[in-house]
């Protein structure tokens, strides 16, 4: 009969020195598996306890368990999970109002600079105009289409620079979620 011991845990070790690496697979026995699971399931609610209190911060965790059951264990440092969960849904629903703004504002001052110069194009008449009129025009046409090219181009560098950010702060919170 096999034993629920780092083997039985679907744990293989790796020759080093100091804090052995352990690879981390399915475990194929039920039982150990359940084993593994209570275990681990109370560690990481300890973990999640310890966290609250050493850096005072509001923890949630949700564990649905997929072993036939769907049994809801969960852990909440105040007191439910709901308020925690309804915390988060806020501010993830306040973040896409702040990046919706973000953009209709930049789609706004791009139509109104399209608009200046459609009201621009509009307000001449080039059959009355001089050669040095239809120059100084096409100059100025020339310098608003520029002013139209940098804006694109800062609205779109600033977009860029927002995913990036947020990228980054995924792949951290996919880190410590691996971490943990």
């Amino acid at each position: 009969m096999e034993t629920c011991g780092n083997i039985g845990l679907g744990l293989k070790k790796k020759k080093e020195m100091g804090r052995r690496k352990l690879e981390i697979k399915r475990i194929q026995d039920k039982n150990c598996r359940q084993v593994a699971f209570c275990k681990r399931r109370k560690g990481l609610i300890k973990k999640a306890n310890q966290l609250s209190i050493l850096c005072n911060v509001d923890v949630g965790v949700v564990i649905i368990s997929n072993n036939g059951t769907g049994r809801l264990h969960e852990y909440s440092s105040t007191n439910s999970v709901t308020g925690i969960l309804q915390r988060y849904e806020s501010h993830v629903q306040a973040e896409k109002e702040i990046s919706g703004e973000h953009s209709m504002y930049s789609s706004m001052k791009i139509g109104e600079l399209l608009q200046t110069a459609e009201r621009q194009l509009e307000e001449t008449n080039a059959d009355g105009l001089t050669v040095t009129d239809l120059v100084h025009l096409q100059n100025e046409l020339q310098t608003s289409l520029t002013q139209i090219r940098s804006k694109k181009t800062q609205l779109m560098l600033e977009t860029v620079t927002d995913l990036l950010e947020k990228e980054k702060q995924l792949r951290e919170e996919k880190k410590l979620l691996k971490n943990n």
